[in-house]
């Protein structure tokens, strides 16, 4: 969302790597991924490294098991990549590790996909990141103590933005390289675009319809299908999710027609990471319409997930899906059952 703005010591990694048994997984429903964002650890982002529980905190266990009961399948952990690993070609943080990894396997052990996602906008210390090898390096330390969980999901990072389009195919191709060089060699990677990411936006700005499709997959030469690309969409007017006022009853699915048409011309898959509406009739049909809309084209859309569950919002937030009080966990679970 916008305006979110030696490994790991011993005990740590071996918890990672206690990985469940490769299986596949149900669908939900038409759509192969549906699930929702935990907001939390990413929080604070001007405070480094900042204190859990003072500047960020970290998903409730209880209320995600919620989700899983659901039938939830995917979950997106955000988190800052600052925090993980506090230089760019350095070490992992001990703690901020540990606490990763222990809501990973949480989620993974019972057999849902866990999404890691450097909530970071294409910056590093909010400065954009330049250094491609370095981002690479990152990306390998980080993945590796999850490289034989089969369950987790990497997502390159959150919604580059304002940034050369050249630099952003580099970053996420370097982010792709070091994923498997780090020995994770089957895993889902959810490539993002320029611009935010948005789905609206990926024909408009040409410059994600023109070059994002040229990443490729180093361990899978000549086969892209585990490059699944991320997408965000939101229905109000300036596509943010900072309002909870929705353009007309159609948007979601007006806005994923360009972005539907791009992905089968150029034989891609994609999931919407981040997507959602306020607490009213229109943005209710907006919402289950362009779902709709994805299972009708779920040859290339695979999921949605919803922005967002966690801690923090406190019932103050219209997105809010954080049980049991959360706006969205009340006026929208009802609805979104359709899709589980």
């Amino acid at each position: 969302m916008r305006f979110f703005s030696l490994l790991v010591a011993l005990s740590a990694a071996g918890t990672a790597l206690a990985a469940p048994q490769q299986r596949q997984l149900p669908p939900c429903g038409k759509l192969r991924y549906f699930g929702v964002n935990e907001a939390g650890p990413e929080f604070g982002e001007s405070q480094f490294p900042g204190q859990p529980g003072k500047d960020y905190i970290w998903p409730d266990e209880q209320k995600m098991q919620q989700f899983i009961d659901l039938g939830m399948n995917m979950l997106r952990i955000n988190f800052l990549m600052e925090r993980l690993i506090p230089k760019l070609t350095g070490q992992p943080d001990e703690a901020y590790m540990r606490n990763l990894t222990n809501t990973i396997n949480f989620i993974t052990k019972q057999g849902v996909y866990a999404m890691m996602t450097p909530h970071n906008y294409g910056r590093y210390y909010q400065n954009v990141m330049n250094d491609v090898d370095g981002f690479k390096t990152w990306w390998t330390t980080a993945a590796t103590p999850f490289k034989d969980n089969p369950l987790v999901v990497f997502d390159t990072n959150n919604e580059f933005k304002d940034m050369d389009q050249q630099l952003v195919i580099k970053l996420n191709q370097a982010a792709i390289d070091g994923i498997r060089a780090a020995g994770a060699k089957d895993q889902i990677i959810t490539p993002e675009g320029n611009f935010y990411t948005g789905a609206w936006t990926w024909i408009k700005s040409g410059g994600n319809s023109e070059t994002m499709g040229v990443l490729t997959d180093p361990a899978h030469p000549g086969d892209t299908s585990r490059l699944i690309y991320q997408m965000h969409q939101y229905s109000d007017s300036d596509g943010s999710g900072s309002s909870e006022t929705c353009v007309n009853n159609t948007v979601m699915a007006d806005r994923l027609v360009g972005a539907t048409e791009w992905l089968r011309q150029n034989k891609k898959q994609a999931i919407i990471g981040e997507y959602a509406g306020g607490a009213n009739p229109t943005c209710f049909d907006a919402i289950i319409g362009g779902l709709r809309y994805m299972e009708k084209n779920s040859d290339v859309w695979l999921g949605a997930l919803w922005w967002a569950a966690g801690p923090w919002w406190k019932n103050q937030k219209w997105y809010d899906m954080e049980p049991p009080d959360g706006i969205a966990w009340k006026e929208y679970i009802p609805k979104l059952k359709e899709f589980i």
